[in-house]
């Protein structure tokens, strides 16, 4: 990314995040609409592969508030003080269900000091990407809407919850934007669950056949290219959003558990894959013990196993109303292009994924 000055005609974004899989191409697409764009991200985090001349990197570690006060400052001084959005993705993230010092640290704590820097700035909107996981699950046949009930039941959506309330209550004169977005994927797969799903299937693995939950829930899941979509649109109408704004982004109808891994089993294997149901008491100690084995590094974790049940649809007509929005891409038809990515390349495909 470039580090020449900014254009003072051009509408000024900070991203922060910015060298990650989604923050990444969303700086190159709004950079691309028009938009001179902040790139914030910590120091030693992977560079990105190509430069934009109007994406700037400047180095922030939300964890300091020193830090955050010079990157903002920064762009205080290039873009006189005006931003017509701020697009905040860095958060941290584990999947193992474990409880960090780093959800407060950085997820809460961090986006309040950003915020409390925006107060010297003229800022049209500040953009939290939040998580479909902070509401409720729904029943099969039914589909989640932005004012359902909300349920987080492990850390990272619970921190996702934590800063939204924090951004609404805390600084309620931010014209704030909430994106709740489900599991995001690519090409090659990368969202945890799917890569897991392919990769139990891939090597036959005798645990795969085993499902503690209702093989007809799922979970909605969203394409990178899409994700990137939404949020390019959530900027550009930024005058029609009201402020607080919720907005779900997914797809609405996810492919349930059972036809995913039928449809696995027959583009890697040419038949379909077997479901037994296992009760949940059962799974739980089993998904102990291999986690106990393999020390610590087992994929399916005991907390996993009492949400096999949970049913993610989504009712995306506020997306649709609002941005004009809704997924090109589906993970059913995606499939195809991920599995023969793996049996054309194994090694790349485990390594992209981060698998050994």
């Amino acid at each position: 990314m470039s580090e020449q000055p900014t254009s003072g005609q051009r509408p000024a974004v900070i991203v922060t995040g910015s060298t990650g899989m989604l923050g990444y191409p969303v700086c190159l697409r709004l950079a691309d609409a028009g938009y001179q764009v902040f790139g914030f991200d910590r120091v030693g985090m992977p560079e990105p592969p190509k430069q934009h001349e109007f994406v700037r990197d400047i180095q922030c570690d939300l964890t300091d508030s020193a830090s955050v006060r010079a990157a903002m400052a920064k762009v205080h001084e290039l873009a006189g003080g005006r931003l017509a959005s701020v697009i905040h993705m860095a958060a941290y993230y584990d999947f193992s269900g474990k409880d960090s010092d780093l959800y407060e640290k950085v997820t809460i704590n961090g986006t309040d000091r950003i915020l409390n820097q925006l107060e010297d700035f003229d800022c049209e909107q500040f953009v939290f990407t939040s998580t479909t996981l902070l509401h409720a699950p729904c029943a099969v046949g039914d589909h989640i809407s932005e004012d359902d009930p909300l349920e987080a039941k492990w850390p990272y959506p619970q921190s996702k919850m934590e800063t939204e309330r924090l951004i609404r209550d805390g600084h309620p004169n931010v014209r704030s934007v909430f994106l709740r977005i489900a599991g995001v994927y690519t090409d090659y797969g990368q969202q945890p669950t799917i890569v897991q799903q392919i990769k139990r299937i891939y090597e036959k693995d005798f645990q795969g056949h085993f499902f503690p939950g209702d093989s007809e829930a799922g979970q909605s899941v969203v394409h990178l290219d899409d994700t990137v979509d939404a949020i390019v649109r959530t900027v550009e109408r930024r005058e029609a959003i009201e402020p607080k704004t919720a907005i779900l982004i997914g797809e609405a109808d996810p492919v349930s558990y059972e036809s995913l891994q039928n449809q696995i089993g027959n583009e890697l294997h040419g038949d379909e894959w077997a479901t037994l149901y296992v009760p949940p008491a059962i799974a739980k100690v089993g998904a102990a013990v291999t986690d106990a084995v393999q020390g610590g590094d087992a994929f399916i974790k005991p907390f996993m196993i009492e949400m096999a049940d949970d049913h993610y649809a989504l009712d995306i007509s506020r997306a649709k109303e609002l941005l004009g929005w809704e997924p090109e891409h589906r993970l059913s038809t995606s499939l195809p292009g991920m599995t023969n990515l793996l049996k054309s390349d194994p090694d790349s495909w485990y390594r992209k994924n981060g698998l050994k």
